[in-house]
C-alpha cells in the first residue's frame, strides 16, 4: 500500500504485462511514460548487463522529464548463454529464437530500476533459470501460427500456449513474465513508496 504523502509513481513502461503484474499486488502507478531509447546491446554486453543498463537507462530518461517523482523501470532479456535473445518482431526472428531455445536451458533476466523522489537511484538484476522442452516441428509450427511470440524477448511469452513447453523453472515466475514482483515490491519500499 502507497504511503499517504507518497511522491507520485511514474512506470517507465507501456507493457500491459508489467502493469497487471504491478496491479496483483496492489499496485497502480498514477502515470505511464515508456522511455523511448536505443535497446541495441553494446558490443560483448552479457545478458545480465544489458537488462540492467537499460532499466536504469530508461529510468533516468523519464527521471529527466518528471523531476520529484518516483520512476520504475524495468527491461526483460532471454540470454543462451552469453547470447541475448532479441525481442521477436517477425515470424523469421520468432523461428530463431525458438530453434536456440528448443530442448535446453536458458535464463531470463530482468533489470529493474527505481529513481527516488530525491533522484538517487536503486537498481538491482533478477534471474531465473528455465528449459524449454525439445519443441516438435508440430509444436513449433503451432506456436509460430498462434502470434503469441509477437514483442516478446526471446520469442516467447510463458503466460500463454509456451507455458506448456517449460519443464523446468528455477526462481521468479513473474521475473519471465516481465516484472518480479518480489524485488520490485522491496525496491518501492527502499524508495519510500511503500510501508
Amino acid at each position: 500500500m502507497a504511503m499517504s504523502g507518497t511522491p507520485h509513481l511514474i512506470l517507465a513502461s507501456q507493457s500491459p504485462r508489467r502493469l497487471s503484474l504491478l496491479a496483483q499486488i496492489g499496485i497502480t502507478p498514477d502515470a505511464v511514460s515508456p522511455a523511448d531509447i536505443n535497446e541495441d546491446p553494446i558490443e560483448g554486453e552479457i545478458p545480465r548487463d544489458h537488462a540492467l543498463r537499460l532499466a536504469q537507462e530508461k529510468a533516468a530518461k523519464v527521471a529527466g522529464n518528471t523531476p520529484d517523482k518516483i520512476i520504475l523501470a524495468a527491461d526483460t532479456v532471454v540470454g543462451v548463454g552469453r547470447r541475448i535473445l532479441p525481442k521477436a518482431e517477425s515470424l523469421d526472428q520468432a523461428r530463431y529464437c525458438l530453434g536456440l531455445l528448443s530442448g535446453r536451458g536458458h535464463r531470463v533476466f530482468t533489470g529493474v530500476a527505481v529513481i527516488k523522489a530525491d533522484g538517487d537511484m536503486i537498481s538491482r538484476v533478477v534471474e531465473t533459470r528455465l528449459t524449454m522442452k525439445r519443441l516438435s516441428k508440430s509444436e513449433l509450427e503451432h506456436y509460430l501460427e498462434s502470434g503469441e511470440w509477437s514483442g516478446k524477448a526471446g520469442g516467447y511469452g510463458i503466460q500463454g500456449t509456451a507455458e506448456g513447453y517449460i519443464s523446468k523453472l528455477i526462481g521468479s515466475y513473474s521475473n519471465v513474465v516481465g516484472l518480479p514482483l518480489f524485488e520490485t515490491r522491496n525496491l518501492l519500499i527502499g524508495a519510500g513508496y511503500l510501508k
